[in-house]
């Protein structure tokens, strides 16, 4: 009786240190998986997308633009530095 109570007792120990084991194993894994999931999104939020005028603002601008250059106020070097300016924002 007492050699199997020795046994039931050491099965029982192995058991509950692999169990310990294992999940000290399956949390530091998803430790890890969650830190480097999170770390792609914390640079997406701290680099915020760049704004982007819309093409009706563009369109507007250009005609401006065009204007200034009819009445004389941009010459032609001014009006391509500028258009380029507008199309590339």
């Amino acid at each position: 009786m007492p050699g199997l109570l020795r046994g039931m007792a050491r099965t029982a120990v192995v058991a509950g240190t692999a169990t310990a084991v294992s999940n000290r194993v399956s949390r530091r894994q998803g430790n890890r998986w969650a830190s480097k999931q999170a770390a792609p999104q914390q640079q997406e939020e701290a680099e915020p997308a760049p704004q982007r005028t819309d093409t009706n603002t563009k369109l507007a601008q250009l005609r401006e633009l065009a204007q200034l250059r009819d009445s004389g106020v941009l010459d032609e070097a001014e009006f391509e530095l500028q258009k380029s300016q507008i199309l590339n924002s």
